[in-house]
């Protein structure tokens, strides 16, 4: 911690001020006047010293000021900043990156909806949709053949299913009873089971080809196996 002495400069007025008024109002044509102005300016200085003496300001190191925490406005206005600067890594394929920001933001939609609609069995279809829907894309992710499979899910089923979501919301936010409202919601109500089955249906899918080259593997097995005189006994059937 450094400290810094500022001189107060109204002393020096007062100085100033002694000698205009001795010009104007008394005589400086002898040596004496000269000496009677000075000693009454000593006077006057040391006055000005007493009734506004000089201030002392303390001054940070530089290491205390580095290590110092920073200011909360000053790291508020730089996060938005970091924060716009800050992008998602590429996975180097330009689909999969639009498709995992069309995930973050799907589910992201899903989450405020879940936390604004009271409706309980509402909520948990919310969750059963946004695990599935990770899962659905995230199956994608990890094997970027599978695209084609989604194209309807992406452009169709998904968005469909949050504008309906969100139609709910605004209506039940509304706070009244209606035909038009009530009729709605309950319209919604009844879709949003079908919508997770659907939804389940089309995580199935997406394995369709794996469980058909299992299910080809395993039946050249158990060709193999009776071949070799080594099927039809299971593990612990043994005596």
């Amino acid at each position: 911690m450094a400290y810094v002495r500022k001189k107060s400069v109204l002393p020096i007025y007062f100085v100033g001020f002694v000698w205009l008024l001795w010009a104007v109002f008394g005589s400086l044509r002898r040596p004496a006047d000269y000496i009677m102005a000075a000693l009454v300016s000593i006077i006057a200085y040391l006055l000005g010293k007493l009734i506004f003496p000089d201030r002392g300001y303390a001054l940070p190191d530089e290491d205390e000021e580095r290590d110092a925490p920073p200011h909360p406005e000053a790291q508020a206005a730089k996060e938005p900043r970091s924060q716009a600067q800050a992008k998602p890594q590429s996975t180097g394929n330009p689909e999969i990156d639009k498709l995992i920001a069309e995930r973050d933001r799907a589910l992201g939609e899903m989450r405020r909806l879940n936390n604004t609609i009271e409706d309980e069995v509402i909520s948990q279809q919310i969750d059963h949709l946004e695990a599935v829907t990770e899962k659905i894309i995230g199956a994608v992710i990890d094997k970027p053949a599978k695209l084609p499979q989604l194209r309807r899910f992406l452009n169709y089923y998904l968005p469909t299913t949050l504008k309906l979501l969100n139609a709910y919301d605004r209506m039940d936010a509304a706070g009244v009873s209606g035909t038009n409202i009530d009729g709605t919601k309950g319209k919604i109500e009844n879709i949003m089971g079908t919508i997770c089955t659907a939804f389940d249906k089309q995580l199935d899918a997406l394995y369709g080809e794996e469980a058909l080259d299992i299910s080809t593997d395993i039946a050249v097995l158990e060709n193999l196996l009776a071949q070799e005189g080594l099927g039809g006994t299971t593990l612990g059937s043994q005596p």
